[in-house]
């Protein structure tokens, strides 16, 4: 019998499970994060500093809800990564459905927050949670959506943010297949971090700006 759930509510140990997936801790594996990072210009800098500032003034007046989070975070971040622009495209709340292909037939249905790619190769998927929600709750629904990804041989970028922390995550899919996560960084401390989630970001960026092109549609 087909089981359907939502991507909200699958746990970690649960997709774990079904799928087969599993974490890399080996540094290697996901150095995109770390190595090769490009410098970021003054501009780019001060608007970062404005964006923290003005979301830690928004904590100011709770609740920050999820949509004050893509509102407040997200969207600037990838207007100044250059993702809006060609080649690449953001598309807002993607519906999708999965199959886990395990015993129980599971599907799983969700709606991704944003979904920044170049023609059909899936950059990166960013999942959004409200202010004062770990993020960590939300990796599993975020790797599920990763896992829909319709290109099997190139990694697959994602990142996960509740507006005062940001995580990155990448994806190779195979018959088993295996993810690593970042570091976190956090908004709250002395140093901007702003700083090195949009170098990383640009990374990423550059890396697909020089990936072939697939012929499936999406």
């Amino acid at each position: 019998m087909t089981q359907t759930i939502q991507a909200s509510a699958i746990q970690i140990d649960d997709l774990e499970s079904k799928t087969g997936i599993q974490e890399v801790h080996d540094q290697q594996f996901f150095g995109e994060w770390q190595r090769d990072l490009p410098e970021i210009d003054d501009w780019e800098k001060q608007a970062l500093d404005r964006l923290k500032t003005g979301y830690l003034n928004l904590l100011k007046k709770p609740p920050l809800l999820e949509n004050a989070v893509r509102m407040a975070i997200l969207h600037p971040l990838l207007f100044i990564a250059g993702l809006y622009l060609a080649p690449f495209q953001a598309k807002p709340e993607k519906s999708l459905t999965i199959s886990l292909e395990d015993e129980d037939n599971t599907i799983v249905e969700g709606r991704m927050d944003i979904l920044v790619l170049k023609e059909q190769f899936w950059l990166i998927v960013i999942e959004s949670k409200r202010a004062g929600i770990a993020i960590e709750e939300g990796i599993a629904q975020l790797l599920a959506y990763m896992l829909g990804s319709p290109k099997s041989n190139e990694p697959i970028f994602g990142m996960i943010t509740n507006g005062g922390s940001l995580m990155f995550a990448k994806l190779i899919k195979g018959k088993t297949s295996q993810y690593a996560l970042s570091d976190m960084f956090v908004l709250r401390k002395q140093e901007n971090e702003l700083y090195q989630v949009l170098k990383i970001l640009k990374r990423l960026a550059a890396i697909v700006e020089s990936a072939p092109i697939l012929t499936s549609d999406f």
